[in-house]
């Protein structure tokens, strides 16, 4: 399990409490990466450096790797990103040791950043396609998710991401669907929403997959420039 502190104390991750047992803790003093009780909601959240130059992005495989395509569009933007997430899950689909989005959230399989970071970007949706959540669960979930962020970064501008995919006439049915409720989802909390069910066919990248549905590093160039195109026009670069 985690290192837990009592609120207002440090915990450097995968040790014991780096400070004496009921000494409260200046946050701005703790390095970056530290892990830090906020007395506010009583999570563990994570020293960034800059938090102010900071977007997170939650996601799941599509965005994990270091290079990748959300990855890519956000530091083009001129954010440092921090990522919340783990390849598996999604808003109701876990990995079997990481929970979905929210749950993973809540107990802390991943944590949440501390301070408050202009942007969060929520991306996915595809393991919610593939193990066969429904329209129901999804959107429950999305709308969990989505009020437990609006509550902790309640000064942020949120943006969703759709589940990649290749269109509903390409054979990308179930993706394009959840890509679509997303949307609905996104739309129905005004958030900005980016469909992307449909790219790998509508700008010809299915040649740089280098699988059924990630794509290789030239994909993931392209889709970055593509994602990071979108969400300027949004309004979501760093000002």
């Amino acid at each position: 399990a985690a290192p837990v502190a009592a609120p207002g104390e440090a915990v450097a991750a995968g040790s014991a409490v780096v400070t004496d047992l009921g000494a409260a803790v200046d946050p701005a003093s703790l390095p970056a990466g530290a892990l830090y009780r906020n007395p506010a909601n009583g999570r563990d959240e994570v020293i960034v450096g800059n938090i102010a130059r900071t977007a997170l992005l939650i996601g799941d495989s599509q965005s994990e790797p270091q290079a990748s395509w959300p990855r890519r569009a956000l530091a083009g933007l001129g954010y440092d990103v921090f990522f919340c997430g783990k390849g598996g899950t999604g808003y109701v689909a876990s990995n079997g040791t990481t929970g979905n989005y929210v749950d993973a959230l809540q107990r802390g399989d991943w944590h949440l950043p501390y301070g408050f970071p202009p942007l969060v970007v929520i991306e996915g949706g595809g393991n919610d396609a593939k193990q066969g959540a429904s329209d129901e669960q999804i959107s429950a979930n999305a709308d969990r998710l989505i009020t437990t962020i609006k509550q902790r970064y309640p000064g942020a501008k949120l943006a969703m991401v759709g589940t990649l995919g290749k269109g509903a006439d390409h054979g990308g049915a179930r993706r394009a669907e959840v890509d679509a409720l997303l949307g609905t989802v996104a739309g129905d909390h005004d958030i900005p929403f980016v469909s992307v069910g449909d790219w790998l066919t509508r700008y010809g990248l299915e040649a740089q997959l280098k699988d059924s549905v990630h794509m290789n590093s030239d994909g993931h160039r392209a889709l970055g420039a593509l994602l990071g195109d979108r969400l300027a026009k949004l309004g979501l670069a760093l000002s």
